[in-house]
């Protein structure tokens, strides 16, 4: 199955907890040499860290991880223990003459699911430090990283762990493609206040975005009714990556189209009270074509024009992918659970 971690340089790891009270969780994309970052938020109740420093005009080039979290506002505590992971390995931002003299940069994004467990049962920063090592489970992390990860877990995990999209159940879900030798990556954490599914028929908004029989089901043709869950207070999160070499503004164009591969998944969309932020990154492990001497070059614009488009397709197939694979939890019922015979 295909998912984040095909883009060379990128892993994921993931720690929740469910039960006794609990039913939240940390979900962090680890670039341990570093990546191009870039950011674009939508809705109106957004919960984030450290992303004006991914505006274009500003210092910070590229970024060590990306934090996704659960617990609102609360949840960002959770980046705490990533960058702490970081800076024992000596990964950050350089800010001295010794090695040790770095501050990481993780720029980070909490979704909605207070409601889901004990009031006050929350991420942290061991949430972030337990999923940074989770990301790097069998693999040298001494430095950078090395070795290739193991396939991304989707479902009620991570982040995920206490997500909902619309009535139902919501969680982790992941997806990539290649475009012209380039990979493109996408993770989201599907936790909209709209719905993703067209309840006369159980059929996802976005299952024409399937690739190859991947979300493994035979789509029901019938309607259902699923109780309303008890808070329209949400947000989508999630990161889109690629292996090209990009400037952070046109990373900051693949993260406005992963936008839309949202949009196309969730109706409606961005609303007041989601906070949709996705970040993207790009590892610069490959140039974009581009005419010799050419200032503005049209031919770098289309190939960057295809992996936005890419983009958008693989974070609607990753939320797709999050909405099947969630298992009810929390009081939410999952998909699998309404329409059984689709599996």
């Amino acid at each position: 199955m295909s998912g984040l971690t095909d883009v060379p340089g990128v892993l994921v790891g993931h720690h929740e907890r469910l039960g006794g009270g609990w039913a939240t969780g940390t979900t962090v994309v680890l670039v341990p040499g570093s990546a191009t970052g870039a950011v674009d938020q939508r809705g109106g109740a957004p919960g984030t860290r450290d992303t004006n420093l991914l505006e274009p005009e500003n210092l910070v080039q590229r970024v060590n991880a990306i934090c996704l979290s659960g617990g609102s506002a609360y949840g960002l505590a959770a980046a705490d223990g990533v960058m702490r992971w970081l800076a024992e390995r000596n990964l950050g931002f350089r800010v001295g003459p010794e090695p040790y003299e770095v501050v990481p940069i993780v720029p980070s994004a909490v979704l909605f699911d207070l409601p889901r467990g004990a009031w006050g049962n929350r991420p942290d920063a061991s949430f972030g430090y337990a999923a940074c090592e989770a990301a790097t489970s069998g693999q040298v992390a001494q430095g950078v990283a090395q070795g290739v990860a193991q396939g991304v877990a989707q479902g009620t995990v991570g982040a995920g762990a206490g997500a909902a999209v619309g009535s139902l159940k919501g969680g982790i879900g992941t997806a990539s493609e290649v475009v012209d030798g380039f990979t493109v990556g996408a993770l989201a954490a599907v936790n909209a206040s709209g719905q993703a599914v067209d309840f006369t028929t159980g059929r996802p908004f976005a299952a024409d975005h399937e690739v190859g029989g991947e979300f493994g089901v035979r789509w029901p043709d019938r309607s259902a009714e699923v109780p309303p869950i008890t808070t329209d207070l949400n947000t989508t999160i999630g990161v889109v990556a690629v292996d090209a070499a990009l400037s952070k503004a046109e990373c900051r164009r693949l993260a406005v189209a992963a936008q839309d591969g949202l949009a196309r998944s969730v109706r409606p969309s961005h609303t007041m009270f989601d906070g949709d932020t996705v970040f993207a990154l790009a590892t610069g492990a490959r140039e974009l074509p581009e005419e010799s001497g050419s200032f503005g070059s049209p031919q770098r614009a289309g190939a960057l024009d295809k992996l936005c488009s890419a983009a958008a397709r693989v974070f609607a197939r990753a939320m797709v992918h999050g909405l099947l694979a969630a298992e009810t939890a929390g009081g939410v019922t999952a998909y699998r659970d309404v329409w059984p015979e689709a599996f």
